[in-house]
C-alpha cells in the first residue's frame, strides 16, 4: 500500500494559506505552484485553466472563485517587472488539486485536505466540530442531497438514462459490490426508507468524496455514454475504497448503523416544537 510521506502533513498547505482584512482565507497560486512541485509557471496554468473550466461547469462564478494580481519581481540586473499571480478560494484550490499530476504524493494530500475541508466551507470549522453528532449527520446528509443533484444533471448531460443503475455502479465500487438494495437489507430498513438516511457522519462523507469525485472526473475526461459514465462511476468508488483501506479506515459496510433515521429525529424535533408551541399557547 502507498503511504504519503511523513514529510507532508496539512501543514503544508495551511503554511501558505492567507486571512485577508474581511477574515476570507485565500492561497496564492505561485506559492501553491511550488508546494504542488510544479518547477514551470507555464505547466502548471495549464492545471489552474482546467480547473477554472470545472469551475464554470460546476455553476460557480470563476471570478468569485479567483483573482488575478500583479507582483513585483526583481531581475539578476536589479531590474524589476510585472509577474502574473491569482488570490485562491478554497473551492478553486480543490479543483486544481484534482487536474493536478496525480502521482505526486503532495497532491494526493492536497486532494484530501481541500476535499474535507471544501465540504465545510458553508460553516466555520469551529461551528461544525460544536455540532452534535446528529447535526453533523443531517449537514452532511444536505451536502450529499446538493451533491447528487449535481452529479446527476452532469451524468445526464453525458447520456445516463437509467439513474438507478448509475448509482448503484457507484456503490459497487465503494461497497466491495453490494448495490443499493443490498446496502438496505443490511441495514435492515423498512419499507421505502433513505439508505443515506440511515448513515453516519463518516459514511456520508465517504459517499460524498465519492459523488464529487465522479462529478469531477465525468466533467474532466468529458465523459460521454451510458456504459462510460457507470464505469467511471464505479472505478471512482473502488478508488475511494482503496483510499481508506490504505489510512487504515473503517469500510463503510462496517460503519454502525445510527440507531434512529434523520427522518424520525426530524419527526421528533416537530413533535417536541409542537408540544413547546402548545405550552406557550397555554401560558397566554
Amino acid at each position: 500500500m502507498k503511504k504519503i510521506s511523513d514529510k507532508y502533513t496539512n501543514d503544508t498547505f495551511d503554511n501558505i494559506k492567507y486571512i485577508d482584512d474581511y477574515g476570507n482565507e485565500f492561497w496564492l497560486a505561485r506559492e501553491l505552484q511550488k508546494v504542488l512541485e510544479y518547477k514551470d509557471w507555464r505547466n502548471f496554468l495549464k492545471v489552474l485553466n482546467k480547473a477554472k473550466a470545472a469551475c464554470i461547469n460546476s455553476g460557480f462564478n470563476v471570478d468569485e472563485q479567483l483573482v488575478e494580481v500583479n507582483k513585483l519581481s526583481k531581475r539578476n540586473n536589479n531590474a524589476t517587472t510585472n509577474i502574473q499571480d491569482y488570490k485562491l478560494s478554497r473551492y478553486i484550490c480543490y479543483l486544481i488539486v484534482q487536474n493536478a499530476d496525480p502521482s505526486k504524493e503532495v497532491v494526493a494530500l492536497g486532494q484530501t485536505y481541500f476535499a474535507i475541508q471544501t465540504r465545510k466551507q458553508e460553516i466555520t470549522e469551529q461551528e461544525y466540530d460544536s455540532l452534535s453528532d446528529d447535526e453533523k449527520r443531517f449537514y452532511q446528509r444536505k451536502l450529499t442531497k446538493q451533491g447528487n443533484y449535481t452529479l446527476q444533471k452532469v451524468a445526464s448531460a453525458a447520456g445516463v438514462k437509467n439513474m438507478a443503475e448509475f448509482h448503484n455502479a457507484g456503490y459497487k465500487g465503494l461497497y466491495n459490490g453490494e448495490t443499493a438494495d443490498d446496502i438496505f437489507k443490511r441495514k435492515k430498513l423498512r419499507y421505502r426508507e433513505d439508505i443515506l438516511d440511515n448513515m453516519n457522519e463518516d459514511e456520508l462523507v465517504a459517499n460524498l468524496f465519492r459523488i464529487n469525485q465522479t462529478k469531477q472526473k465525468l466533467l474532466k475526461d468529458n465523459v460521454q455514454g451510458e456504459k462510460e459514465a457507470k464505469d467511471v462511476h464505479y472505478e471512482v468508488g473502488k478508488k475511494v475504497r482503496r483510499a481508506i483501506a490504505d489510512i487504515g479506515g473503517m469500510m463503510p459496510e462496517e460503519m454502525p448503523t445510527p440507531k434512529k433515521s434523520l427522518k424520525e429525529l426530524e419527526r421528533e424535533k416537530k413533535q417536541l416544537e409542537t408540544k413547546e408551541q402548545k405550552k406557550l399557547e397555554g401560558i397566554k
